[in-house]
């Protein structure tokens, strides 16, 4: 339970990363309106593949119009971000699924497990090595 403008709200917090993207994920019951940084998500995301990766986890569960969503999210880029938010939204709507669940049978978790949205994707960019021009690319080999 939180305390917000004088009135109780209840959510459910996921935290979602991808490369070097946190976001911190509150699902308020509500009609479906996306916050990113205080901004509609499409303002942030003006691509449609990004808008998608944000709401493929509600579309899955069918649980589009049934939440609010509020993100605070830092560091990597827009594509990051998107990923990020996507695996966050996961997290919670798992969190939402254990209250609504009756008999401990949670209804998001296996539709969002089997979909890949609850595994942290952690590919990262490799590091440069020394001799190298990037992570593995070669200077030019010259024989004589």
């Amino acid at each position: 339970m939180v305390e917000e403008r004088g009135l109780e709200q209840h959510y459910f917090y996921g935290t979602g990363r991808r490369k070097t993207a946190v976001a911190r994920v509150r699902l308020y019951p509500g009609t479906g309106t996306i916050d990113v940084n205080g901004r509609p998500f499409q303002e942030v995301f003006t691509r449609p593949v990004h808008q998608a990766a944000v709401r493929q986890p509600l579309l899955l569960t069918e649980t589009l119009d049934k939440f609010n969503i509020q993100v605070k999210v830092a560091g990597g880029g827009v594509s990051g971000w998107a990923d990020a938010i996507g695996h966050g939204i996961a997290r919670a709507l798992v969190k939402a699924g254990e209250t609504i669940a009756t008999n401990g049978d949670n209804p998001y978790k296996p539709i969002l497990r089997k979909s890949g949205f609850l595994t942290r994707d952690a590919r990262v960019k490799e590091r440069k090595k020394y001799g190298l021009k990037r992570a593995r690319k070669a200077p030019q080999y010259t024989k004589r």
